[in-house]
């Protein structure tokens, strides 16, 4: 779920859903994980459109309350039409300030769009935002994500001539986990897996994979030279992550459960 923090992505929710569902689908796992129980109160950060939201919403049930926050206003619109009973906002949640305390924060795919430098101060208003106790549950993209992708685009704007620097944070569990005790947070599990990941669109799945989360990559290419650059990238990657039919993306994801402590 996108919760970008200058990269500036230009969220697209029908293209979003539509064409790269399995951000969803791959994040139900993250909500076992969570296990929501009738009458919480739970924080989605980085929501997007929603429907993990919904689910959650769904399990904590009517005695709960369930909060979703995006900083994309086109997300939080697509959210509020489809789920018109959940709470949603536009809000940053690097500024978020909760007015009660939640039992649990929850987030899929959202917090390597926050930048190294802006981790701890969200860190910070995570613990502040949970009771003592509360459990702060995240999937995120872990160091190597996406590694093969990044650095074929890297690479092919080195030779063009064009500035570009590593859009996203991926941190190592050894990295990350620190980072939490320092907040305040009991690591209970922590874990960096590979996950390759098809994606939707057969031969434009790299492209459309592109030009959904690469504004960050791509940002100093100007409209009229993209597409050179999006089928330069694709040659490069093309014996590696194409099929013929299907490409898959190198994918490595970071998921952890911690508690913030009594």
């Amino acid at each position: 779920m996108p919760e970008d923090d200058g990269t500036r992505n230009h969220w697209t929710p029908a293209v979003y859903d539509d064409g790269h569902g399995y951000v969803t689908e791959y994040g139900e796992a993250v909500v076992d994980l969570l296990d929501p129980k009738p009458g919480e109160r739970v924080l989605d950060i980085g929501c997007g459109t929603g429907h993990l939201t919904a689910e959650i919403a769904a399990a904590v049930d009517e005695a709960g309350d369930v909060v979703g926050i995006d900083r994309s206003a086109e997300m939080v619109r697509e959210a509020r039409e489809t789920y018109p009973d959940l709470s949603v906002q536009q809000a940053d949640a690097r500024s978020f300030s909760a007015r009660e305390p939640f039992d649990a924060v929850f987030s899929n795919a959202a917090f390597h769009w926050i930048s190294d430098v802006d981790q701890n101060r969200v860190l910070a208003g995570m613990a502040d935002a949970l009771r003592p106790g509360g459990r702060f549950v995240v999937e995120m993209g872990g160091t190597g994500n996406v590694d093969r992708i990044v650095t074929a685009t890297l690479d092919e704007l080195d030779a063009r001539g064009y500035d570009a620097t590593h859009p996203w944070y991926f941190p190592s569990v050894g990295e990350y986990t620190p980072r939490l005790e320092t907040h305040g947070f009991e690591v209970r599990r922590a874990r960096l897996f590979d996950r390759p990941t098809e994606l939707d669109g057969g031969a434009d799945g790299l492209a459309s994979w592109l030009g959904m989360f690469g504004d960050g990559l791509l940002s100093g290419v100007p409209d009229s030279e993209r597409a050179a650059v999006v089928g330069a990238v694709e040659n490069r990657l093309q014996p590696d992550l194409f099929d013929g039919e299907t490409w898959t993306a190198d994918y490595r994801r970071l998921r952890f459960l911690a508690v913030r402590s009594e």
